[in-house]
């Protein structure tokens, strides 16, 4: 099972990050289990200062921008 988390403050871009996760998942088919990160103390002990930010099984995939769908089904692969 994915790890995934999604670090930010709650924003539309961190909602969109979210939901092209989750659709990346199903559409790999990946069993995966998401947790959503707004405490910011917690951001930071990723070492993340921009937000939206994708973690994958505790390391940090992307910060700074909402990834497509399709670029994080092959970060899942």
């Amino acid at each position: 099972m994915k790890k995934l988390a999604i670090l930010g403050t709650g924003c539309a871009k961190c909602v969109q990050l979210a939901h092209n996760a989750e659709e990346a998942a199903k559409a790999a088919g990946v069993a995966y289990e998401l947790e959503k990160v707004t405490d910011i103390n917690q951001i930071l002990s990723y070492g993340v200062m921009t937000t939206p930010a994708l973690v994958i099984d505790g390391k940090v995939a992307s910060m700074g921008k909402v990834l497509p769908v399709d670029d994080i089904k092959k970060m899942l692969s």
